[in-house]
C-alpha cells in the first residue's frame, strides 16, 4: 500500500469519526467543509503535481485539526478545557491552534508551490511572500466567518467560536501569521531537503 493511500485513508477515518454525533451537523459541516475541499483540489491535481510526503503529512495533520474542531465545536473541545481549567484560563483556546495550523501549514504547500514550479527564488522574498499569501488567506477566512454569521444567526456562533472575545478575530489572524512565520523559519530547511530529494520533474 503507497503512502498516499494510507493518507486518504487516513483522512476518510477522521472525517467519519467527526461525524459520528457531532456537537451539531450545521457547525460540523463549516469546519470540515474546508478539508474536504483541499482534498478535492489535491485528488485532481495529483496528477499534475505532487507534493512531497513531508507536506502532506502536515496536511492531514491540519485536517485532523478541523475534524476535532468539527466534532466538538472550537469553544468545546474537552482537552483544552482541562487546559483551561489547569492554566486559569478565561477561554477554551483549541481555535488557536486551528488558527496557528491555518498559517503553518499553507505556508508550507505555497512554499512548495513557489519553490518547484519556480515562481519564485529561494530566499528572503519567498518566506515573505509565503507569509503574505498566508495571512491573506486567514483574512479571506475572517470575512467567509463574518458572512456565515450574518447569514445564518445565532445558528453560528459555535462556528464563530469567539467566547465573547472581542479581539477574537484580530488575535485569530495574529496567530496564523505566527504559525507561517514559524514554519518558514523553522521548517522551510527541511522542506527543502525533501523538495531536493524529488526525482520527478512535473
Amino acid at each position: 500500500m503507497t503512502k498516499i493511500r494510507i493518507f486518504i485513508i487516513l483522512f476518510f477515518i477522521g472525517l467519519i469519526v467527526s461525524g459520528i454525533y457531532p456537537h451539531d451537523y450545521f457547525t460540523w459541516i463549516l469546519e470540515v467543509f474546508p478539508g474536504i475541499i483541499g482534498f478535492m483540489v489535491l485528488m485532481f491535481s495529483f496528477k499534475k503535481f505532487r507534493f512531497t510526503d513531508f507536506t502532506y503529512i502536515f496536511i492531514l495533520i491540519h485536517c485532523y485539526i478541523l475534524f476535532i474542531g468539527g466534532h466538538y465545536t472550537y469553544a468545546e473541545v474537552p482537552l483544552f478545557d482541562w487546559i483551561k481549567e489547569l492554566l486559569h484560563q478565561s477561554r477554551n483556546n483549541y481555535d488557536k491552534v486551528g488558527h496557528f495550523a491555518q498559517g503553518f501549514i499553507p505556508a508550507m504547500v505555497v512554499r512548495e508551490l513557489f519553490v518547484r514550479l519556480e515562481i519564485v527564488k529561494r530566499g528572503k522574498w519567498l518566506s515573505f511572500l509565503c507569509v503574505c499569501v498566508c495571512f491573506s488567506i486567514s483574512g479571506l477566512y475572517e470575512l467567509f466567518e463574518w458572512f456565515v454569521a450574518v447569514a445564518s444567526g445565532q445558528s453560528a456562533e459555535a462556528f464563530l467560536g469567539t467566547q465573547g472575545y472581542v479581539w477574537d478575530t484580530q488575535s485569530d489572524m495574529l496567530f496564523a501569521l505566527i504559525g507561517a512565520v514559524c514554519m518558514v523559519v523553522f521548517v522551510s530547511g527541511i522542506q527543502d531537503e525533501y523538495i531536493d530529494k524529488i526525482s520527478i520533474k512535473y
